[in-house]
């Protein structure tokens, strides 16, 4: 559970809240997203010819698949305060895509709350930096600016 509060948010700017566990980016993932979204682009589905005609000799997950990433390991990181009935996406600032992830490869994200910003009715915007990176790598795979609305449970103190 989150140790972060509503009304603590404030004292945690510009620090980081934590690191998720490493996730395997398996071919399997990488197929499942290519179905999901329909980008069956040869990069990242075609084994063989990733292996043959890639600069990266092998297929590699799509980058957005990489950004989808960043939502349940932001959880598993325990960004939403204990008190919020719920934290909801709000938005992406800037996303760079700076690095592949090759299939195989494990991820895992660090988070730094960058910002906050009441709003009516004891929410408040929280934007986040997540930096998702992979292991043997010196850069990142990405690093994105998002945006959470976070909504007080009932009674919260506001």
């Amino acid at each position: 559970m989150s140790s972060l509060t509503m009304a603590g948010l404030g004292e945690h700017v510009g620090k980081e809240l934590g690191l998720s566990d490493w996730v395997t980016i398996d071919q399997q993932r990488i197929d499942t997203f290519a179905s999901c979204t329909g980008d069956h682009q040869w990069i990242h589905v075609d084994v063989e010819r990733a292996k043959r005609e890639s600069p990266f000799r092998g297929p590699i997950a799509h980058g957005y698949l990489t950004l989808a990433m960043v939502a349940p390991l932001a959880m598993q990181v325990g960004i939403i305060p204990r008190d919020a009935a719920a934290g909801l996406n709000y938005g992406v600032d800037k996303v760079r895509f700076l690095a592949p992830v090759p299939a195989g490869a494990r991820v895992r994200l660090r988070v730094v709350l960058s910002g906050i910003e009441p709003r009516d009715g004891g929410q408040v915007i929280m934007k986040t930096l997540n930096t998702l990176e992979v292991e043997g790598s010196e850069k990142p795979a990405l690093i994105a600016e998002t945006l959470a609305l976070l909504i007080p449970a009932a009674g919260a103190k506001q």
